[in-house]
């Protein structure tokens, strides 16, 4: 599944992670035109991919931290809490990273391997959000139920857990749809990444969430097709943030500005600039489902990288 304040929206997965170094973020604001992005760009968010990473790894694995190279890669992370069944609930995990001064906040996306995950992402419906875990989100504001109903299965334990790790203060930084839904409530920080994330919500939603999380960035790969549903027409559209792997061999990476003001069928998505992810792949025949699992910087997301 895709998708998080506490919002997650995430296609591969949501991840509460620390600050990068990327220049256009410094002013907490999207580009107002395409920007080509450095290697070392790239090289900022790994942290990040790692434990989007780790997020498909089945929880026994993830409370001992011993779930090969995405748990290798960030050796000092103190896992908290850890959950889900890899399908019908998808993998979470919640904990402590010193490196950081960070909770983190990790949910398995969408697999192509694993059938109810896509099934999720196929539902189109959208719907209100719990007004119990969202209790500030503006009349008009909808999301897809299949997301929302999947971030409602653990929502509650992962936002209790969060609360419990900064008691006395951390910063909280999220991540992914379901990560997109992670990051709403945001007494703290928060610092959200998202990979291959696919469209949550409609424009009233949106608006917010922009306004609430003002360091979210929602990476896309190649040619992946999940960023491109649920399809505009039907009124989904994605929050600003969009940085686009054009090409992961020559490390291609742009930031791109989208389309604004807000308007039901633009958005934030861009769709004027070639280099970014609705013009590459302007169908679901036209993309490549593969390209969801990666590499994202040479670093593979899903089930079958959890070694």
């Amino acid at each position: 599944m895709l998708p998080t304040t506490f919002v997650i929206f995430t296609a591969v997965a949501a991840v509460l992670g620390a600050p990068t170094s990327f220049s256009w973020h410094q002013s907490r604001v999207a580009p107002t035109t395409l920007t080509t992005l450095t290697t070392a760009d790239l090289d900022a968010l790994d942290s990040f991919t790692q434990f989007a990473r780790a997020a498909y790894c089945p929880a026994d694995k993830l409370m001992a931290w011993d779930c090969g190279e995405a748990c290798d890669a960030n050796p000092d992370f103190q896992a908290t809490l850890a959950g889900g069944m890899g399908n019908a609930v998808q993998f979470f995990f919640v904990g402590y990273y010193p490196k950081s001064n960070s909770v983190i906040v990790s949910h398995q996306g969408t697999d192509p391997l694993a059938l109810l995950s896509v099934l999720t992402d196929l539902n189109v419906l959208k719907g209100p959000l719990n007004s119990t875990l969202f209790s500030n989100m503006p009349d008009g504001s909808e999301v897809h139920t299949g997301f929302r109903d999947e971030h409602a299965i653990t929502a509650q334990e992962i936002q209790n857990e969060v609360k419990r790790l900064i008691a006395p203060p951390k910063s909280r930084p999220l991540g992914g749809a379901l990560a997109e839904l992670e990051a709403l409530p945001a007494e703290v920080g928060v610092n959200a990444v998202t990979y291959g994330n696919p469209r949550v919500g409609n424009a009233d939603f949106v608006s917010f969430f922009d306004s609430q999380v003002t360091d979210f960035k929602r990476v896309n790969n190649r040619d992946d097709l999940v960023p491109i549903v649920p399809p505009r027409f039907l009124g989904f559209v994605h929050p600003k943030g969009e940085i686009h792997i054009v090409d992961d061999d020559s490390n291609e990476l742009v930031a791109c500005p989208g389309s604004y003001p807000l308007r039901l069928f633009s958005c934030n998505d861009d769709a004027t600039d070639d280099k970014c992810q609705i013009k590459t792949v302007p169908t679901i025949l036209s993309g490549n489902i593969l390209n969801h699992l990666g590499p994202y910087n040479g670093i593979h997301i899903g089930s079958i990288f959890c070694t």
